[in-house]
């Protein structure tokens, strides 16, 4: 019998099941099993291949000699087949892709991913969940609060703690700063910002960060309608992390100059230095003057996993929201990510209702929806499938002993720069980031900022050896981001004599 609305289905009047859908091969379904098999076959032949061959981080290759090969392509005349398709791809992507595994990468917080989580990713991607409401995502969602709930517990909230995966760390920082702002305008003005927008005190609302914290909060501020304006960079230490007593003088200063300290953002791991500021103080300060003390712990939420070094952590329980970054210090594939707070009432305030999706009469306690708990994703991935993979085959223990061995690792190369002398260390780190340069002795009248941009610029040509850099008081300087288990203090030893091989070779100016 012909299906009236789709003429293309004939119904099978034996066993009423639809046939095989002609012209649909390539969408996933019930009966295109043998395509779907075939393409992961292909995609993990590439995959390995990647793996077993690639030497090192980089190809080196420029964007002008890359950008060329893509001015061949032309979207609108398709590939004869996956063999076809996968050899471009290798071509264009793959064959230049940075290799994160490697030891000799150290430059970003990139972290190679635990195995778990990769075989998370095929069902991830394929049963396609979204994790907004309950009837997209029944399991998806209860595991995803279950995983929420266990980090809470790491943190050391208690029950009334909640939150949400999010997509990176700049979006959990958003998220705290938000909700900073938002429950003083609520508790301290009786003005609710999510109905009316912000209040004429918001030109005068100030948030205090550490001069080496992310950059993420200043763009932020500028997204809440606070400008740049209202950030307060503190003081730091010889250590790079924000003052205490700097901290409390700035609150003060602010507020002689009748403006409004509402959030602190303290950082638990900093992007340049991987130290962490003192959170017991902080929370002492944030306490005495009733301000919102968000952290961001997108690096150093890894010493969570760690019974060794937990203590740097002390504090942050005290903390009213904490930015996680699984996808760094937890070995998670991008992305993967979570904004936690102390008191889930403080969630409240960023919620919205749409009678599609999550109408307001519907009893959330029955059927939970995440999507009453982000700002900026309705459609969301089931990211947290990875981390459960990850924690159910590995455990918390395993991974404290991937973060123990990173740590183990930076400490002894931090001594085996300082005593180097033609290197020059700027700062110990409580995580695994040292920024250094090259200090040849022997070499008078040298412009040190240009000689280790030119250690870097030759590394990275080459594609041998991938490190970072930053400034520092307007200088230049490399920076090692330690951030794989099996880098080993030989490797590091390897790039150093890289390094300063380079440094050596610097042609006379």
């Amino acid at each position: 019998m012909k299906n009236i609305l789709y003429p293309d289905l004939i119904a099978d009047q034996t066993s009423n099941v639809m046939a095989e859908p002609s012209g649909f091969q390539d969408l996933f379904h019930q009966h295109t099993a043998d395509s779907y098999s075939q393409a992961i076959d292909h995609a993990k032949t590439v995959v390995l291949k990647f793996l077993n061959q690639q030497q090192k981080p980089f190809s080196g290759i420029t964007p002008i000699q890359l950008g060329e090969q893509f001015k061949k392509i032309e979207f609108d005349i398709p590939l004869a087949d996956y063999d076809a398709l996968f050899q471009e791809v290798q071509e264009l992507y793959v064959d230049h892709a940075t290799a994160f595994h490697l030891p000799n990468y150290i430059a970003h917080l990139n972290c190679p991913v635990v195995i778990p989580a990769l075989a998370a990713e095929v069902l991830i991607s394929a049963i396609n969940s979204s994790q907004d409401t309950w009837d997209q995502s029944a399991g998806g969602t209860l595991m995803e609060r279950r995983l929420i709930n266990w980090t809470a517990e790491q943190i050391g909230f208690g029950e009334q703690a909640d939150g949400v995966f999010t997509g990176g760390g700049s979006q959990s920082n958003l998220m705290g700063l938000l909700l900073a702002r938002d429950c003083f305008a609520q508790n301290h003005l009786n003005h609710n910002i999510k109905v009316n927008g912000n209040p004429p005190e918001a030109s005068r609302f100030r948030v205090f960060v550490s001069d080496k914290s992310h950059f993420s909060n200043q763009k932020n501020a500028s997204l809440l309608g606070l400008g740049e304006q209202g950030v307060i960079q503190v003081e730091t230490d010889s250590r790079f992390r924000m003052k205490a007593d700097a901290l409390e003088k700035a609150i003060l200063q602010e507020r002689e100059r009748g403006n409004i300290p509402f959030a602190i953002v303290a950082t638990a791991g900093s992007t340049d230095f991987g130290n962490v500021d003192p959170l017991e103080a902080i929370s002492d300060l944030a306490a005495k003057y009733k301000i919102w003390m968000h952290v961001d712990a997108a690096y150093g939420c890894g010493l969570l996993l760690t019974d060794q070094h937990r203590h740097l952590l002390a504090g942050i329980e005290k903390a009213d929201s904490v930015t996680i970054d699984y996808h760094k210090s937890f070995f998670q594939p991008i992305s993967s990510s979570a904004f936690i707070v102390r008191d889930k009432i403080s969630l409240e305030i960023i919620r919205h209702h749409a009678d599609y999706l999550n109408p307001k009469e519907q009893d959330y306690e029955e059927y939970p929806a995440q999507i009453n708990k982000s700002i900026t994703q309705s459609t969301r991935r089931f990211d947290a499938l990875k981390l459960w993979f990850t924690l159910r085959l590995l455990g918390r223990s395993k991974l404290g002993h991937y973060m123990d061995t990173i740590i183990a690792t930076a400490r002894e190369a931090a001594t085996i720069i300082d005593v180097d002398p033609e290197l020059e260390l700027l700062s110990t780190s409580d995580i695994s980031v040292l920024v250094f340069r090259y200090k040849p002795v022997h070499q008078s009248g040298v412009n040190i900022c240009a000689l280790n941009q030119y250690i870097k610029k030759k590394m990275f040509h080459t594609g041998e050896v991938l490190v970072a850099s930053t400034k520092v008081d307007g200088h230049f300087y490399l920076k090692f981001t330690i951030f794989n288990p099996i880098t080993t203090i030989h490797d590091i030893q390897h790039i150093l004599s890289i390094i300063k091989n380079y440094g050596a070779a610097y042609p006379a100016q």
